[in-house]
C-alpha cells in the first residue's frame, strides 16, 4: 500500500513508523508542515522533538511542502493533526480518491463571538460540512504514541460508515504488534475519544491531590457513564463505550503515566496555573482545548455531565482543585444510571 501521513507530531510519526515496518512492505511517507522539522527528521532519522531516541525504519520517507503532489496513487491518507486543523486539512483533500482517516480526538472549538446556542462538531460532522464526498473515517483507541513507535502491543479501532475505509486501515496497520478492529459506529468511537481526555484531567486532579484509588475508580466509572449518556444522545450505540475507544481509551488516558491530559490535572492539583501546566508539557493536551466544547454540546442536548462541568470550571479558574472535588462529592444522592 501507498500510505501518506499528514502531520508529524508524536501520534502521526508513531503510526507512520508502525506502517513502514509492516510485513507487507508498505510505502509510507510522513509529511511535516514545517520544512525545518522535516529536514531535521531526515538528517536524524527520528522525530527528536516528539519521539526522541526512536529511530525511523529505513523505508520511511519524510516530505514537506505542498502535499497534493503526494496524493496520486495513494491507497490511504491519514490526517494526523490536532482537531483545530482538521477542517482546513479536509478542505485541502477535496477530490482525493483514496480513503481518508483522521486521528484527532475532540469536538471542534466554537468560533469566538458565536452565539450561546453554538456547539462544537465531532470530526465526522466537520467532514460532512467541508468535504462530504470524501470516503473517510476515524482511527482511534487506547494508544500512547511512544509505545506504538517502539512496537509494543496495541489494539486500535477503525471506524467509518464506509467499508473501504475500515478495510484500508486494517490492511495498513494490522500487524504482529498492532491489532485493528473494525467498527461502523463512528459517533460512538469519536465521542469516546473526545470525552476521555476531559475525564483524564479530572482523574489527574484526583491523583495529584492524593485522594486515593477509591476516588480514582469512582471518577473513571462515573466518567464512563457521562461519556455513554452523551454518546447515546448523539446516536451512538451503548456497546461501543464498553470497547477500546470507550472504556479502553478512558482507562489508559486517566491512569497512564504517559497521559498528557492526566498530567495537566496533576499539575493543577500541585498549584500550577493552566498556562504553566500546558507550557511544561511541550505537547498538545487535547482535553484542555476540547473540554469546553464537550460541555457545550452536552448542554445543548440536555445531557448531565458533572465531572466534565467541574473540569471546565477548573480549567477556566472558576474553581480551585479542592473546590472542584468538593463540588462533585457534594452532589445529592441519586440512582446509579
Amino acid at each position: 500500500m501507498k500510505i501518506i501521513v499528514l502531520g508529524a507530531g508524536a501520534w502521526g510519526s508513531a503510526l507512520a513508523m508502525s506502517a513502514a515496518q509492516h510485513p507487507a512492505g508498505h510505502a509510507v511517507t510522513l509529511w511535516a508542515r514545517d520544512a525545518g522539522q522535516a529536514n531535521a527528521m531526515r538528517a536524524a532519522r527520528q522525530n527528536a522533538r516528539y519521539l526522541p531516541g526512536i529511530d525511523f525504519p529505513p523505508s520511511l520517507c519524510v516530505a514537506d511542502g505542498r502535499f497534493a503532489s503526494l496524493l496520486p496513487g495513494a491507497d490511504l491518507v491519514i490526517v494526523a493533526t490536532p482537531m483545530a486543523a482538521l477542517r482546513g486539512m479536509l478542505q485541502a483533500l477535496i477530490g482525493c480518491a483514496a480513503p481518508v482517516a483522521w486521528l484527532c480526538k475532540g469536538f471542534e472549538a466554537v468560533p469566538a463571538g458565536a452565539d450561546s446556542a453554538s456547539f462544537g462538531l465531532l470530526a465526522h460532522e466537520v467532514q460532512a460540512q467541508t468535504a462530504p464526498d470524501l470516503i473517510a473515517g476515524v482511527f482511534s483507541g487506547p494508544s500512547f504514541a511512544q509505545e506504538v513507535a517502539l512496537g509494543q502491543p496495541t489494539a486500535l479501532v477503525a471506524a467509518s460508515a464506509h467499508a473501504a475505509v475500515r478495510e484500508a486501515l486494517v490492511h495498513a496497520f494490522h500487524s504482529p504488534s498492532v491489532r485493528v478492529y473494525a467498527n461502523d459506529d463512528i459517533v460512538g468511537v469519536e465521542v469516546g475519544g473526545a470525552v476521555k481526555n476531559v475525564l483524564a484531567i479530572a482523574t489527574g486532579l484526583c491523583d495529584g491531590l492524593a485522594l486515593g484509588l477509591n476516588a480514582r475508580a469512582a471518577l473513571v466509572t462515573r466518567g464512563l457513564a457521562e461519556m455513554t449518556r452523551l454518546g447515546l444522545a448523539l446516536g451512538a450505540r451503548a456497546e461501543t463505550f464498553m470497547g477500546l475507544s470507550g472504556l479502553g481509551d478512558l482507562v489508559l488516558t486517566a491512569t497512564g503515566d504517559l497521559s498528557r491530559n492526566r498530567r495537566v490535572g496533576m499539575l493543577l492539583a500541585q498549584g500550577q496555573t493552566l498556562a504553566q501546566a500546558v507550557e511544561s508539557l511541550g505537547h498538545v493536551a487535547e482535553g484542555v482545548y476540547s473540554a469546553r466544547t464537550v460541555v457545550q454540546r452536552a448542554r445543548h442536548l440536555g445531557v448531565d455531565m458533572p465531572i466534565a462541568e467541574a473540569a471546565v470550571a477548573l480549567l477556566d479558574g472558576q474553581l480551585r482543585p479542592a473546590e472542584a472535588v468538593a463540588q462533585l462529592m457534594g452532589r445529592g444522592p441519586r440512582g446509579e444510571v
